[in-house]
């Protein structure tokens, strides 16, 4: 099963829980402390491990606030796994 996590910039979340209905394995949920602009953020809750770095949450945010990262396969038999940085363009270039 592949690996990944993801970092949510509290400061950019406004809180509409998209996230969290979009997460397939429920890892997302709403903070219960507040930002300094008095919105609850999102964050990640994934103590065993199990967020896949599928990148759906990221897709559904409005306000680009989930950054993906996701362990990619060296192919090297010496080589450790590499994590590489999902990129999410939510607007126009």
């Amino acid at each position: 099963m592949p690996k990944g996590r993801i970092v949510i910039n509290i400061e950019a979340c406004k809180g509409c829980q998209l996230c969290t209905s979009a997460c397939p394995s429920e890892l997302i949920q709403m903070s219960t402390s507040f930002n300094s602009k008095g919105y609850r953020p999102a964050e990640l809750v994934d103590p065993a491990g199990r967020c896949t770095g599928c990148a759906l949450c990221a897709m559904i945010c409005p306000d680009a606030a989930i950054e993906v990262f996701r362990e990619v396969k060296v192919k090297s038999h010496e080589a450790q796994p590499v994590e590489e940085v999902v990129v999410i363009v939510t607007g126009p270039a």
